[in-house]
């Protein structure tokens, strides 16, 4: 499962969070120009923007309630379907997020990957930005099929089996395994 932005431009509400302790030798807005001009280049159409400081992140939503209320209530006013977030986030705080926003959230490693995603040209190129995408994915699959957990107490429905997160993670890492595979393939060829 490869995630882009490129399919169709997407409504963006972009946050960025500035730390207290934020090195002042880079500008806060270089950053948050940067950080535009990266979401621009997904293909999302940015809708709102977003700052804040924070002294350290929320280990739940990253951000602060108040924060994250005010994200939400703009998601729903604009009709956003995605929230960018200039910070690496947790799969439990992009998870949590998500949730709280009801909007797909992508942090700034999607981002980039997106962006590499959609400008590899080259076999090799896609390759790599094939196993990275799936290698970002893995951790992030954990509660995606929430809604399939219950085990079932009826007849035909006990016994061991497999269960679709359980499915999902060995897809996932078998589509690594045939990826890297490629890539030895290729490296082999040309040496």
């Amino acid at each position: 499962m490869v995630y882009s932005t490129q399919e169709s431009q997407q409504k963006a509400v972009l946050v960025h969070v500035e730390f207290y302790d934020f090195n002042k030798i880079n500008s806060p807005l270089n950053a948050v120009n940067e950080f535009k001009e990266l979401s621009l280049s997904s293909g999302a159409s940015i809708v709102a923007n977003v700052t804040g400081k924070l002294d350290r992140p929320n280990s739940s939503l990253f951000l602060r309630k108040g924060k994250a209320e005010e994200v939400r209530d703009l998601v729903k006013e604009l009709c956003a379907e995605l929230v960018i977030i200039n910070h690496e986030l947790s799969p439990s705080q992009e998870r949590n997020l998500e949730t709280f926003f009801g909007a797909r959230v992508l942090d700034r490693t999607g981002l980039i990957l997106d962006i590499f995603a959609t400008r590899a040209s080259s076999h090799v190129g896609k390759l790599q930005v094939e196993l990275a995408q799936s290698e970002y994915l893995l951790p992030r699959l954990a509660g995606q099929w929430s809604h399939l957990e219950r085990l079932g107490g009826g007849i035909g429905t006990r016994g061991p089996g497999e269960t679709q997160i359980e499915t999902d993670r060995r897809l996932v890492r078998d589509k690594i395994k045939r990826v890297k595979a490629g890539m030895k393939k290729i490296e082999n060829t040309r040496t």
